[in-house]
């Protein structure tokens, strides 16, 4: 069983058809680039996914059950966590802390005021920095943090919600090279040993090509390729709508399917 099956989904702004009947599935522990150019409907089939849209039609299946419509909140109770572009923490709290109110809020503690929660999940959530290479700036203000190790405490976030799906929105973005693969390299190792099928969005195609197990694209809403990194560099339609020019799209979208 897949454990994300996506068919036939769309949704239009206006006049604008941002999502086009799109159908595919993410496997189980699978690793799923969904790449495109600007304006492809990548963000909006992520938010259509987690609940953030609703599809005008089409089926969303996690783990076999329809989530098409369901509110964000349950969406994420479900097993479907995310992550951002720009990624956001409570700058108010230390590093530590963060991670505390992610694990209180799935255990549903979070507004058990009248118990002391200072202590709560603290060990866990200690724990979850250490794999993200953050153990030591437990005690640190968020705000104090470089971005790129925002970014780690946002994926330890994620990951102490238990997701069986984790949605991943540019993870890399606003990184260096080298600071790109080094989190990557993680993420991978980290989704992998505990099961979980990743989709993600990014602009960076040497991440996109070295690390995904299958890449999906988009173009003007619709799916145009789905294949490993050899197959989608050598999409004669891929070449020209993505790795091309916007002129080059208009003069072949009428081969889009």
């Amino acid at each position: 069983m897949n454990t994300l099956e996506i068919a036939n989904l769309s949704k239009s702004f206006g006049g604008v058809r941002a999502v086009d009947a799109v159908t595919f599935a993410v496997r189980p522990g699978e690793f799923l680039a969904l790449i495109g150019p600007n304006g492809a409907g990548k963000s909006t089939c992520f938010n259509m996914i987690n609940g953030q849209l609703a599809p005008d039609s089409g089926s969303i299946r996690f783990a076999d059950r329809e989530i098409a419509g369901l509110p964000s909140r349950m969406i994420w109770q479900l097993g479907v966590g995310r992550t951002f572009q720009v990624a956001a923490t409570f700058v108010s709290m230390t590093v530590v802390e963060n991670v505390q109110l992610a694990l209180l809020s799935h255990a549903g503690e979070i507004f058990r005021g009248w118990r002391p929660v200072a202590r709560r999940h603290r060990e866990r959530a200690l724990e979850l920095l250490g794999e993200v290479g953050m153990r030591e700036a437990a005690e640190r203000a968020s705000r104090e943090l470089a971005y790129g190790d925002i970014k780690r405490l946002e994926f330890a976030i994620a990951l102490a919600s238990a997701p069986k799906l984790l949605l991943m929105d540019e993870p890399t973005a606003g990184m260096a090279p080298r600071e790109r693969t080094d989190l990557i390299t993680l993420v991978k190792r980290l989704v992998v040993e505990r099961g979980i099928s990743v989709l993600f969005t990014e602009h960076s195609m040497d991440v996109v090509f070295a690390f995904a197990d299958r890449i999906i694209v988009l173009a003007r809403g619709k799916l145009i390729a789905d294949g490993d990194a050899k197959a989608v560099r050598e999409n004669a339609l891929v070449q020209q709508v993505y790795f091309g020019t916007g002129k080059s799209f208009e003069r072949k979208r009428e081969l889009l399917p």
